[in-house]
């Protein structure tokens, strides 16, 4: 026989076992979520990727669900990819392919703030969950980038964002990214490219900042620097620039993933049929994290960011 404590405590547990399964039961089946991919002909060298493309390799790499990012700065891609073209060409699969909008921070509008802020809720209204691909030739503090992530912060829009030497540049420790973690407290902000990359190590250099740093990570890069000091900074895997940064070094790789396991999401940058995605290689045969930890990388962190 039970006594009521143990009958109370069985039921509650029964409870959440139910609630997990039904929580796990209404995403796709999959064992990632895929932060970064996109859709159309990105490059002049690359091949047209539709959604039927893209959701039969999806099939084929056990991902659940993928974020689709527009490119429309000229620096970003041959082709404009635009937010328009995201949203029409999702929209028959919004289970699983995720769309995010983009405005070129160069953009003409009118009526301030409002008016930006107006113009994301366009694309939300559309279905749009996120903002990025951010891509522009410009430095990352710039005035007119400021103002379009402050207003990314009053829609409750995500930002992710890409940082080299050429798109949103900083200086080594970021010190650039900082202001803008600074002055955006309720903007949410995803890493992503060679420049946030490089910065996971202490030692990264100007050049390195446009490039994939080889040899060992030396601690105290800025990537864990900001990620203690603030809590709208989260960085996403996808690219070479992301599966180097972990490959680079796999002791200090699975240390800093151990670390920052609620801030790191996983993703690829599949843009083409056929493209070489280092990322499978590196979490199925080189890397292994404890069970609790791949979890939140591979799915959940991007889920709960998304609110999807």
């Amino acid at each position: 026989m039970l006594d009521r404590r143990s009958f109370l405590a069985g039921m509650a547990t029964a409870a959440t076992a139910t609630l997990t399964h039904a929580d796990e039961k209404k995403y796709p089946p999959g064992r990632y979520f895929d932060m970064h991919t996109h859709l159309g002909q990105t490059w002049n060298t690359t091949q047209v990727l539709t959604a039927e493309v893209l959701l039969r390799w999806m099939d084929a790499h056990d991902i659940s669900q993928a974020v689709i990012l527009p490119l429309i700065n000229p620096e970003s891609s041959s082709y404009p990819l635009t937010s328009d073209f995201v949203l029409a060409t999702t929209k028959p699969y919004r289970d699983r392919l995720i769309p995010f909008c983009s405005i070129d921070p160069r953009t003409s509008f009118r009526g301030g703030h409002k008016g930006l802020v107006e113009m994301l809720q366009k694309y939300i209204a559309a279905g749009a969950k996120g903002f990025g691909e951010s891509k522009p030739g410009i430095p990352f503090d710039d005035p007119r980038n400021m103002a379009l992530f402050a207003a990314c912060g009053e829609a409750g829009l995500p930002v992710l964002f890409h940082l080299d030497n050429q798109r949103n540049t900083d200086k080594p420790g970021l010190p650039g990214l900082e202001k803008v973690l600074k002055e955006n407290p309720n903007t949410n902000f995803v890493g992503h490219g060679p420049g946030w990359w490089a910065s996971i190590s202490g030692d990264a250099t100007q050049a390195e900042l446009g490039g994939y740093p080889k040899g060992k990570t030396v601690p105290g890069g800025a990537i864990d620097n900001l990620m203690e000091k603030y809590p709208n900074i989260y960085g996403e895997l996808s690219a070479g620039s992301g599966a180097n940064s972990i490959s680079r070094d796999l002791e200090f790789g699975r240390e800093f993933l151990i670390r920052r396991q609620n801030r790191i999401m996983f993703g690829t940058d599949f843009l083409a049929p056929e493209q070489d995605v280092p990322q499978f290689e590196l979490f199925e045969q080189k890397l292994t994290l404890p069970p609790e930890v791949a979890e939140k990388i591979f799915r959940s962190n991007a889920r709960q960011l998304l609110n999807v």
